[in-house]
């Protein structure tokens, strides 16, 4: 592709963003279809963020994704946000102009819709919570009756728990502070169907009467440079049978995933859910559905 005077700009806001396989997605995803996109990492410090964000504005930007540490502070400059980013508390994907599609339930726009001139609205939604959803879906897990340990209380725990607690599963939050455990259950109680979502303050106490089925890593633990380092406890045993998912994709096996390898239980990490959430932000961007197996193809380091 030749970048010319009709290239549409696509960036990652995040401090730091040097780490991130975003650029390569998005980069392939526009060659494979000969779109005239380029999506760009953009280093943001976050005293600099609203100045980026007009910034990104007035340099004609169609979109953004947003990633640590700006996806809750980035909500107070957006005109529009979704009801999930809303009950999530946080933006992952920021369309400039109208949306080509948006529903709680993702639906695809048509194939051939056009890369047109948009106003300068800003549109905040978050699809990470698909991207994970879709890729749980993948893998053959189906969350609805099941017990759902999540590890976590940030951005990423609020969507995981969110998208599971949408498709009927029971969510149990368990993060190092206590209290930030009970913030995220309490936050996303009101949007979930009664009982949905709890927090636990003793874990081993609370695994000798609860059998989860599927546990979720949202913490950065384990992510590559510090691969020696669990949110696992070393001493506790694994769940018999047990689904672990590790939203951390680098290395491409965590010293969580393989410890649970080791106890039995089935593992995969979070490329998928990375894929997932950057094609559906693309597709909102520009109405282009992308094979993810394709993309995948492109990608993998």
């Amino acid at each position: 592709m030749t970048i010319d005077g009709q290239t549409k700009l696509l960036g990652l806001l995040g401090w730091p963003v040097g780490h991130s396989l975003s650029p390569k997605l998005h980069n392939a995803a526009a060659a494979l279809h000969q779109l005239n996109v380029v999506y760009l990492p953009l280093p943001v410090h976050p005293d600099n963020l609203e100045a980026a964000i007009r910034g990104a504005v007035t340099l004609g930007f169609r979109g953004l994704n947003v990633t640590i540490p700006h996806k809750q502070a980035v909500m107070a400059y957006l005109d529009e946000i979704d009801a999930a980013a809303q009950a999530i508390g946080a933006v992952n994907t920021i369309v400039i102009g109208e949306p080509l599609a948006v529903n709680d339930v993702y639906s695809p726009p048509p194939q051939n819709a056009k890369l047109e001139t948009r106003n300068s609205k800003l549109f905040g939604t978050n699809t990470d919570w698909i991207g994970f959803l879709t890729d749980l879906a993948a893998w053959g897990f189906d969350p609805a009756g099941q017990d759902c340990l999540v590890l976590g209380a940030g951005g990423s725990a609020r969507a995981v728990g969110y998208g599971l607690g949408q498709r009927g599963g029971r969510v149990h939050l368990w993060a190092r502070r206590q209290e930030q455990a009970e913030q995220v259950a309490s936050a996303l109680a009101p949007h979930l169907p009664p009982g949905t979502i709890t927090s636990i303050a003793d874990l081993p106490a609370w695994l000798r009467h609860q059998t989860p089925t599927l546990i979720v890593n949202c913490t950065p633990l384990g992510m590559s440079p510090q691969v020696d380092i669990s949110p696992w406890p070393t001493d506790l045993p694994f769940p018999p049978g047990v689904w672990v998912y590790d939203l951390v994709y680098k290395p491409v096996e965590t010293k969580l995933l393989q410890a649970a390898a080791a106890g039995g239980g089935r593992t995969r990490n979070g490329l998928g859910m990375l894929i997932w959430q950057g094609l559906h932000a693309f597709q909102l961007w520009t109405g282009v559905a992308v094979n993810a197996e394709m993309v995948q193809k492109e990608i993998i380091y």
